[in-house]
This record gives C-alpha cells, structure tokens and sequence, in this order.
C-alpha cells in the first residue's frame, strides 16, 4: 500500500532566471511542470525527501527540494540543509588525486607502495580499521596497484573487507586486469597520499576543492556546524535511521554536503574551474569496459552484452556511458536511507544532481532522468534502479 502525504516544495534562494529547461534531445519543460511532475512521482513512490539540480550550457538553471529533513516533524529540507553524500565522495576524491597529478605529486601508474619508504602492512594504524593493511603482509599482487587502478575500481580489493567471509583484507584478482568497484581501493590510495604528503585528506580537500570553490558547508568528517540543519535517512516505511556521525574521513563513502555545494562541484568540474582541460579528457577517459549484468549482488558475477550500446565503462572516479549526444559521466551513492545520483554530459553542457533522504528514491530514478533532462541512456537495471511501478510485491 502506497503511504500517501503532502509534499511541501521549498524554492531555494538562488539568482537563476531560466523558466525553461533544455533536454539532451533539444524538447523543453517548464521549472512548474518539473515541480509537478516531481511531486507526482514523489507521492507515487513514497519517496520522503529529494533536492535537484539541473544544468544546462554548464550552468545550474533549475535547484529545489522537495519534502522533509525528517517526516516526524515535516522540517523542510533546504539548499543548505546537509546530506550524508555516500559515493559521491568518490567523484571529489578523484578531482583531488588529478589536481595532484597535474601538480606533479602523483604519478597515476607508478604502484603506491613505491611512493612509501616501508611496506603498507607494517604501519601503525591512525584509525580505528581503514588504515590497518596487516593482511596484505603475505600478498606480493598489493604492490602492482596504482592510483589509476584504485580510481578505476581494477585494484583487485573487495568492495569493503567487511564483506569477505573472514573479514580480511585481500587482493582478489591481477589488480588491472577487471572492473570490480572497491572502497577498498580508493581508501588504499588515500591513506598513501596521506603519507606522501603528511597532510590529512580533510586538510587537503579543504586546500584543493573545498575553499577554491566555495563549499563552505562539505567535509569528509561530521562538522559540528552541521547540527543546525541536517535530514535523517528514511527506511521504506519512512520511519527514520539513526544519525552516524562518528565516521572517519574515508575518501570513498564519508563526505557530509549539501545542494548548494555539490551543485558548486559539478559546476567546476563542468567548467574545468580546478582542473585543465586535458586533465578533465583523461579522468573521462575510458579505463576499463564493463560487461556485468549489474554493478552489485550475484548479477555482478554474470556477463552480458546488454550495455554495448552505450559502451558503458568506467574512467577515472566516475562511470561512463556513451550516447548521440557525446559522453555521460556519472557518479551515484547509495547508503542507508541515503540514495543519489549525478550525471553530466560535458560536451553539452547538461547534467542532474539528485540528492535524496528515502530508501525509496532510486525507484523514480529512471522516470526522473527522462522528464527532467532526457537522459534514457543511464544503464538503470545495471544500476538497480528498478521503477516501483515495477517492483514485485
């Protein structure tokens, strides 16, 4: 049974002017008939909270957010209210590590472990598990990772150590060999940047992407600021989960953000604002096909030549496809109570961020991509973004 309530529209503070929005294919809507539609898929999926921005020509022409922080108490979620960002993290973390191979600190294809003066495993963890490499103490294949491989997801880690049987940290495969997607690997290169430079990776966001572009209110670590203005995920039934705010900076999965932020991101990178053109050609850049029939679960494990069409690939921190309107780069993140996706067509200039608080909202995903900027070409069944008009009771 479908949970019916009202949704509350809050329009964010912003200077854009444009009443009409532009699709890849060139057709136009309305910023009214978008708020209704959205609204309607909202109701229709029982999704609790959303913000969105779209772009058009590089630039934001449509911001707003729908629904509630918190369905208990119908608080209304702003522009600068804070998400829990979950994989999008990884997107910033990988304009980081380019800015730093541009400035010459980071060599993509040199194996990390080089770049150290011991090995990996015989360091005192810094924190309570992410830096503890112990395990790899009998590996020899943890040597041939590179950053290049760590952003692409070929390191050859699990996606979360927690997730093999025992627990343990291990290389699972010739690291450069296959796709398969790993905090592990990002979190990897980010504790031997952390080494290299003896800066932290919150002391470097901060230097390189957060204070260059103005988002004042993002950071890899719970901010104390944050607690004036923050939404709750929300289970499927829109009861609500709790609050972790003890995570520690984990540049796969821990970045706190908002709207207004991550817009200031996507912006950047549509118009290179920190990274120089050629910098930007080669993390879009294709590094690894992928034929999984899904990113995740036992699917995962099967082959398929069902995206083919769209070429559908991963670069250097972000996913891509291809289409007749050049190439779609993407990032999604996925969390409890915490579901989001961004998509940018850089040589049009057009894009979405969609930031949502509900286990619901990848059920309107496909239908929300088509209505709002044409977009038919994100790889939804890879991605498990199955409709809930289709979803089996």
């Amino acid at each position: 049974m479908i949970k019916v309530y009202s949704i509350i529209i809050c329009m964010a503070i912003f200077t854009f002017s444009a009443q009409t929005i532009t699709r890849l294919d060139g057709s136009k809507t309305s910023a009214k008939a978008l708020d209704q539609q959205i609204q309607q898929l909202m109701q229709a999926a029982d999704v609790h909270g959303l913000a969105v921005t779209i772009f058009n020509k590089q630039q934001p022409v449509y911001q707003k957010t729908f629904g509630y922080k918190r369905l208990d108490t119908k608080a209304p979620i702003r522009a600068s209210t804070n998400f829990y960002g979950a994989s999008l993290s990884k997107a910033v973390f990988a304009v980081l590590v380019m800015k730093l191979v541009e400035e010459g600190t980071l060599d993509l294809d040199k194996p990390l472990q080089e770049y150290l003066p011991k090995p990996i495993y015989t360091y005192t963890p810094q924190t309570k598990w992410h830096d503890n490499f112990s395990d790899l103490k009998e590996d020899t294949l943890y040597q041939r990772i590179t950053a290049r491989m760590c952003l692409a997801h070929t390191s050859g880690f699990p996606n979360w150590r927690w997730f093999e049987e025992d627990k343990k940290l291990r290389v699972k495969f010739e690291p450069g060999t296959r796709y398969s997607y790993s905090g592990e690997g990002l979190v990897y290169l980010q504790v031997v940047l952390e080494k290299m430079t003896g800066k932290s990776l919150e002391t470097m966001m901060h230097e390189k992407v957060f204070r260059p572009l103005g988002m004042k209110n993002s950071s890899y670590t719970w901010q104390p600021a944050f607690e004036q203005d923050y939404v709750l995920g929300h289970k499927s039934d829109g009861n609500l989960y709790e609050k972790d705010k003890n995570n520690e900076a984990r540049s796969a999965s821990t970045l706190e953000t908002t709207l207004d932020d991550y817009t200031l991101f996507l912006q950047a990178v549509l118009q290179n604002k920190l990274l120089q053109p050629a910098t930007t050609r080669e993390m879009f850049s294709p590094q690894i096909r992928i034929r999984s029939a899904a990113q995740f679960g036992p699917q995962s494990q099967r082959e398929t030549t069902a995206n083919d069409d769209i070429e559908l690939s991963y670069g250097l921190g972000w996913g891509l496809l291809t289409s007749p309107y050049g190439r779609g780069v993407f990032k999604e993140g996925h969390g409890d109570g915490f579901q989001h996706y961004s998509i940018i067509f850089p040589e049009q200039g057009t894009g979405i961020l969609i930031l949502s608080n509900s286990d619901n909202a990848e059920s309107i995903f496909k239908e929300l991509l088509e209505i709002t900027i044409g977009d038919t070409y994100t790889p939804w069944e890879w991605e498990n973004y199955i409709p809930y008009d289709q979803v089996k009771e």
